[in-house]
């Protein structure tokens, strides 16, 4: 049985506004819940139509998903009825793909180190892979059968340089990902790779995400594009059939607009290298950030207000926990801060320069350093926007801090708002277990331990 996409509601896209209080209201946040993501629906489905729209002038396309950015079964779930695919990077991930409901022949596996069994067990079920490197490429080949249905491929590395933010520039001289194509010698053994290897017939390239420019990462594309013309020329035939561009575009964080688009990306593509969209290869993409990020929002409760050194600091429950990119390098990954009511509704009080903080123990556990917020009180909620991919859903867990619940919602009848549980609030119980309460007695002397 096909699951069924939910019906997108021809009305003006819900607010922060209009959720959180209702969220206040049916008790999905409060003083003994008090902090929870939230993903809006409709708002995810509309980024998966834009993107389609995008590449809608391209022959052959299939669009994946990065489970990475969000790995939440009922999140995976709904990307797969809405027709798209998924692009895993791990045993864990696959697992969650394949529960999800994702045909094995619309996953994708992309790790820099994949172990032997991971392998088998991509191949076994026909899953595509990409390889990083040469020496994996000669991994498959010993463990590949005659009737795999994998698609194939290589990453390579175009070296085109990085973005604004290193950490999330994957080009660069010395990246740890793919072939580097312009060291010596290197465009000559990826064709050689191919000419031995018949089965293998992709190209994969992936240049970064946020902090890359659209021209940077349509630089990367294009060369793989030409390289793959090379291979073809090199083995005498064509060989190569599809380039896997990776995703990586941009989010702005700075306000409500979605920009750049993914209509954009398409435009700088065909700027790049014309031939990139007319149908000789088929295009696989993965997108994850710029689908989800702007569709999702995280609430926290105030729990203490105080003054230091003449500011005034909200203790809130939603920190480096759950925005850890934030708290560690605020710069490169500012978010967007808001002040709420106890009863969810948004504050108008006259603004006050303040910072906000989470609940771990180190000093850097800041979401926001020195912002013009309406006075934040006790009680108080502070929402962090554009927090729907890589925050609630990769949480750290320092201090054994609970994972967060996690709730989908839409549009309901009149101005009403309909929620659904995508993930509960971590048990305490579950931390125990998971920090290895079963194996409590494994260090003190006595009988249980394992002779080396």
């Amino acid at each position: 049985m096909h699951p069924v996409v939910p019906a997108l509601v021809e009305s003006a896209p819900l607010t922060v506004a209009d959720v959180l209080p209702r969220a206040v209201a049916a008790g999905l946040v409060g003083p003994d819940r008090p902090v929870a993501g939230f993903l809006d629906t409709a708002g995810v489905l509309r980024a998966v139509e834009g993107l389609r729209a995008a590449f809608s002038g391209v022959p052959d396309v299939l669009h994946t998903f990065a489970a990475k950015a969000c790995p939440l079964v009922p999140v995976l779930r709904l990307m797969a009825a809405a027709g798209m695919g998924c692009e895993v990077a791990s045993p864990g991930e696959l697992r969650l793909a394949l529960a999800a409901g994702f045909p094995p022949g619309r996953i994708v596996l992309d790790s820099p180190v994949k172990t032997e069994a991971e392998l088998r067990e991509a191949l076994e079920l026909g899953v595509a892979v990409n390889a990083d490197n040469l020496a994996e490429v000669e991994r498959i080949a010993r463990l590949r059968r005659p009737d795999c249905s994998s698609v194939l491929g290589l990453r390579v590395n175009p070296q085109v340089g990085g973005g604004a933010i290193a950490a999330t520039s994957t080009a660069t001289v010395h990246s740890k990902f793919g072939v580097a194509l312009r060291d010596a010698g290197a465009a000559d053994r990826v064709a050689d790779a191919f000419a031995r290897h018949p089965w293998l017939t992709r190209l994969h390239v992936h240049v970064g995400s946020q902090g890359c420019p659209l021209p940077l990462i349509a630089e990367g594309v294009a060369a793989a594009h030409r390289l793959a013309a090379a291979v073809d020329a090199r083995v005498g035939e064509r060989r190569v059939t599809g380039l896997d561009i990776g995703g990586g575009l941009p989010v702005n964080f700075a306000d409500d607009r979605v920009t750049p688009t993914h209509a954009e990306y398409a435009a700088a593509l065909r700027e790049a290298e014309p031939a990139l969209l007319d149908g000789r290869y088929r295009l696989v993409t993965e997108f994850g950030r710029s689908l989800l990020a702007k569709n999702g929002f995280l609430a926290a409760r105030v729990e203490y207000v105080k003054d230091a050194g003449g500011r005034r600091v909200a203790l809130t429950h939603a920190g480096a926990q759950v925005a850890t990119r934030t708290a560690l390098l605020p710069d490169a990954w500012p978010l967007r801060v808001s002040a709420f009511g106890p009863d969810g509704r948004a504050k108008t009080s006259a603004a006050l320069r303040q910072d906000v903080a989470g609940p771990l123990c180190f000093a850097g556990d800041v979401v926001a350093h020195g912002r013009e917020l309406p006075e934040l009180a006790e009680g108080d909620w502070v929402v962090l926007h554009d927090t729907g991919a890589y925050c609630f859903t990769a949480p750290w867990s320092y201090n054994s801090l609970p994972r967060p619940a996690v709730h989908g919602y839409r549009a309901g009848d009149g101005a009403g708002v309909v929620f659904a549980t995508v993930r509960e609030a971590q048990p305490v119980e579950e931390i125990l277990r998971e920090n290895g309460l079963d194996h409590a007695d494994a260090l003190l002397d006595g009988p249980g331990g394992t002779a080396g």
